[in-house]
């Protein structure tokens, strides 16, 4: 049983009889077996699995947790606990509630946002300030949604904007008309789908007995809002205060700091022994993190004794130096490359490793940068399969269509509507049936703007041997002059697959369709040339051959994820709920800090240990971050060392011409003698804890 592997401290923990339950489980002390020991301890008490919860941060730890309990209590049992992130819980009892749920992605919304955006009119304020981006008050908007839960914006904007107080009225209608829009078209991004399942929880008892969080110190204002919604009679919180990475994201580690006064009864436990880290791994890793606030008092106890290398500084003269002695002494080292892990504090840094590790023929996979949801393939595919599911989805009908040579996205906007008029509100009538009664110039006045432009009602002759079927020649949207023969073949070929799409309810049939037709066809041809193209505008052959053979192999990925699923809602969320969690390829793990958090490997080089970059000064100094929260971004990075430690910094970038001071960090591990440089770090900087 999972209880009788599990230390003193640890059994101590799992057993407890306490209510409320802090874990304080620094890097690599054992917090998995802790929770799947907890759970053990609850089924074997009475509990049903169907009335424990557990929350995790990724869906892959939830996955990993639920196989553990599997083992010992077999599947049966297992799969009854709701297990995930807050995203994925959020849904699935809302499903169960049969509550309509169509999650978009925030590209999506972002273009919505825009649009509305661009319509308010900013040069009538008198202020010195500027407005805020489109961009960044999206941006802004979702920290406001984790992280305020009292204030309206335009009052949030005055507590923490103050000199953008001018444009707080228009900053809150833009936000008022982009709400009232989803709801009309029935959008839930992330945030909406917590809050949500959170409303829920106010007005209906769930039944969890016991509500398990794990990486606790991560844990937002909205997110912490559910737990207490939900208010669980016995709450069981696992997490390390050192590791609180996500204060960029709205995490906040006051929660986990002030638990033990929202909760006086509770009892604080700390695990001490740690079986990842070799001893100079840690004593470096302590050294560091303790010129942080201690919330709750730790020590941690090695048990790991072989092999004992002391972490090691290299030193490079010059940036790309660095890269490529790191690559060096990658391709000398013993240690397998799937066991080796390079990690940056900027996305930036890892062109320079991944470029320098190719050179020498060394393969590498990266996480923190562009996701396999990111490439436009697998954009492509999913917008059109949301649209199939969901014909009233505007934004998945513009990325389908934006592809067609000529036609931008206002005029796409402009066509969705006129579809949904001339089929009496259904966009499927107005394609397949449009209401030929009318006349399309009908149209013009009624704020479409797709017939503004020089309507005319010239024959459609030009069409008529392209192929076209009969139905769709006497559509009224190809006598829009604006249309090509090339585009009004993509919007044909789209039109014949769409109908074809309607009668499949198959999750990886609907993703062979689509990837055997025409339309794909076309699409992949265009972003094949496109990342084919030389300076002087030519395709180079083996690069396009190369694009198609990677675009083919996401496409049988993407087959392959479709293939537990039988129903297309609940493939098309997981795909937005769990992209994250997927990686691709083989070799060196390329890692920024945050996409390394929870993982181990026997070698990490820690690079770009130069001060402004690591610590990163201007993140430090926005709002949410810190000189501390640096610090631990610091410490959760060694922290992934088992037993081989590299730090690396260089002293001269010779592109950007700048000299480089080493980072804070290497002064305070012991690595670099505190001299006048550090003295000017420190003191240059208010925001540094000595």
């Amino acid at each position: 049983m999972p209880l009788q592997n599990l230390n003193k401290e640890q059994l101590e923990a799992a057993t407890s009889k306490y209510d409320k339950n802090l874990i304080i489980a620094s890097a690599g002390t054992g917090k998995t077996s802790t929770i799947v020991g907890r759970i053990a301890h609850l089924i074997n008490s009475g509990i049903n699995p169907n009335e424990i919860m557990l929350l995790t941060f990724t869906n892959k730890a939830a996955a990993e947790m639920i196989a553990r309990v599997a083992r010992y209590f077999g599947k049966d049992v297992a799969k009854k606990i709701e297990a995930g992130t807050f995203h994925a819980i959020s849904y699935r009892v809302l499903k169960k509630e049969d509550k309509k749920v169509v999650l978009k992605q925030q590209r999506e919304l972002k273009t919505l946002f825009k649009s509305i955006y661009e319509k308010k009119n900013f040069f009538d304020i008198d202020s010195d300030t500027q407005a805020f981006s489109s961009n960044y008050l999206y941006d802004l908007y979702i920290l406001y949604q984790n992280t305020e839960l009292k204030l309206e914006f335009y009052e949030y904007i005055y507590k923490n904007h103050d000199e953008h107080r001018a444009f707080a009225d228009i900053y809150q209608d833009i936000i008022d008309e982009y709400e009232k829009l989803k709801k009309e078209f029935g959008f839930l991004n992330f945030n909406d789908l917590l809050i949500e399942f959170r409303e829920l929880a106010k007005t209906k008892k769930l039944g969890y007995k016991e509500v398990l969080v794990d990486e606790y110190q991560d844990t937002n204002l909205l997110q912490e809002s559910i737990i207490e919604a939900i208010n669980p009679p016995s709450l069981f919180c696992v997490g390390d205060y050192d590791q609180s990475i996500y204060a960029f994201n709205g995490a906040d580690i006051n929660i986990i700091a002030s638990f033990t006064q929202k909760y006086p009864d509770a009892k604080v436990f700390n695990l001490s022994k740690n079986y990842r880290s070799t001893k100079p791994i840690l004593e470096l890793a302590d050294k560091v993190i303790s010129y942080n606030e201690r919330i709750y008092p730790k020590k941690l106890e090695v048990t790991k004794q072989e092999p004992n290398f002391p972490p090691k500084l290299l030193v490079f003269d010059e940036l790309f130096d660095q890269y490529h002695g790191i690559a060096k002494y990658i391709q000398n080292s013993n240690t397998p490359h799937e066991e080796i892990a390079v990690i940056f504090r900027n996305n930036a840094t890892a062109d320079g490793i991944e470029v320098a590790l190719r050179e020498l023929g060394i393969n590498s996979k990266r996480k923190g940068g562009n996701s396999f949801f990111d490439a436009k393939e697998v954009k492509f595919v999913l917008d059109l399969y949301t649209l199939v599911v969901n014909p009233t989805d505007m934004m998945a009908f513009i990325h389908t269509l934006e592809y067609a040579k000529g036609i931008g996205s206002g005029f796409l906007a402009d066509m969705f509507l006129a579809l949904k008029k001339l089929g009496k509100n259904s966009i499927i009538n107005g394609l397949y049936n449009p209401d030929t009664s009318k006349d399309i110039s009908d149209f013009v006045n009624v704020n479409l703007g797709l017939f503004d432009e020089y309507y005319t009602k010239e024959s459609i002759k030009k069409y008529q041997n392209l192929g076209f079927d009969i139905e769709f020649l006497n559509h009224p949207i190809l006598k829009h002059p604006k249309l090509t023969k090339e585009s009004a073949t993509y919007i044909y070929n789209f039109y014949i697959l769409s109908k074809k799409l309607l009668a499949i309810t198959n999750p990886t049939n609907i993703i062979q369709e689509i990837t055997s037709s025409n339309l794909f066809e076309y699409v992949k041809e265009l972003l094949a040339n496109k990342r084919a193209e030389l300076k002087d505008k030519t395709i180079d052959e083996r690069l396009k051959e190369e694009a198609l053979t990677k675009i083919k192999r996401k496409m049988l990925l993407l087959e392959d994820l479709s293939k537990p699923y039988n129903d297309s809602e609940r493939f098309l969320n997981a795909m937005i709920l769990g992209s994250n969690d997927l990686t691709q390829g083989d070799g060196v793990n390329l890692l920024s800090i945050h996409a390394s958090k929870g993982l181990e490997f026997r070698e990490v080089y820690v690079i770009d240990l130069m001060d402004g970059r690591f610590p990163n000064r201007k993140l430090a100094n926005r709002s949410g971050g810190s000189i501390e929260e640096e610090r631990r971004l610091f410490y959760v990075a060694v922290t992934r060392a088992k037993e081989i430690l590299y730090l690396s910094f260089a002293k001269y970038d010779k592109v950007k011409k700048t000299e480089f001071l080493p980072s804070q960090f290497l002064y305070e591990a012991g690595l670099v003698k505190k001299d006048e440089n550090y003295k000017k770090l420190v003191f240059s900087h208010p925001d540094n804890t000595l």
